[in-house]
């Protein structure tokens, strides 16, 4: 089965419909997962979406906070919410390919908005920054809780919130004690991702020393000349579906576009048995 998979930290879909829309359009999604609604479950546009060719949905919002969503034009099964911190932030959501999706054995998907973390990095003084590493122990924990991982088929994309190597950032000695580079975020998402044998999608399409972000600040005047960026989104995939990403594309050109979000959409292609 082929398929297309795009994540994107959409930052208030409401104020952005039309722009994901735009992106729809472009690039012909199968499966969508947004990052960062902003809206609760009952005000989430799921006429629009389905006007975008996407029947089925799976959403956990929350009233001006956090939210995610998975849209999809195959259908779903099997859609489960995970509270890993106990605060009631509306933070994941998984679904399952159904049956008639095409495919030989179960796929789940999850879908990860992590907390930002604020700005000191320090967590006796910054509880935001608390939060977010205490959220990174239970991704890993509940991650590394999971049986049989040769054979697990899993996908996990989000908004992670960190940039975890030299070249996810646009200077590695400048970013080592700004919020989403200290080492407590970057050595965590490294348990992460070892708790389950994770594969780093991305990096397995371009090479762990070459730059490569998703995200660049509202702070900057002219984001392509200061190429500040920092890659904070992740496509994973356990080692059942190692080779099943074909390709993978960051659409930088979205940063362009007026009123935009400050993350941009990360695609990869897959071809799943």
């Amino acid at each position: 089965m082929r398929l297309r998979l795009a994540t994107w930290n959409i930052n208030s879909v409401r104020l952005r419909l039309d722009l994901v829309e735009r992106f729809v359009r472009a690039e012909n999604p199968d499966i969508l997962c947004l990052q960062e609604i902003k809206c609760e479950e009952a005000q989430f546009p799921r006429a629009a979406f389905e006007a975008m060719g996407f029947p089925f949905a799976a959403v956990t919002g929350q009233k001006g906070y956090h939210g995610v969503a998975t849209l999809s034009k195959v259908p779903l099964a099997g859609v489960d919410r995970l509270d890993l911190c106990g605060d009631n932030h509306a933070r994941h959501v998984s679904v399952m390919l159904a049956e008639g999706a095409s495919i030989s054995k179960p796929l789940t998907l999850h879908n990860f908005y992590v907390p930002a973390g604020g700005d000191v990095p320090d967590p006796a003084v910054n509880d935001k920054f608390r939060h977010k590493l205490d959220f990174l122990d239970a991704l890993t924990t509940w991650s590394g809780a999971h049986k049989t991982k040769s054979k697990n088929r899993m996908i996990l994309v989000g908004d992670l919130n960190v940039a975890p190597l030299e070249a996810d950032v646009w200077s590695h000695k400048q970013l080592l004690k700004v919020v989403s580079h200290t080492p407590p975020e970057t050595e965590r998402m490294a348990q992460a991702l070892a708790s389950h044998d994770w594969i780093d999608v991305m990096r397995q399409h371009v090479p762990p020393e070459e730059k490569l972000f998703t995200w660049w600040s509202y702070r900057n005047r002219d984001w392509r000349v200061s190429n500040r960026g920092r890659r904070l989104d992740h496509v994973w995939m356990t080692p059942a579906l190692d080779g099943a990403a074909t390709s993978m594309h960051v659409l930088e050109q979205t940063r362009d576009w007026e009123r935009t979000s400050d993350h941009v959409p990360v695609i990869v292609d897959l071809e799943i048995d």
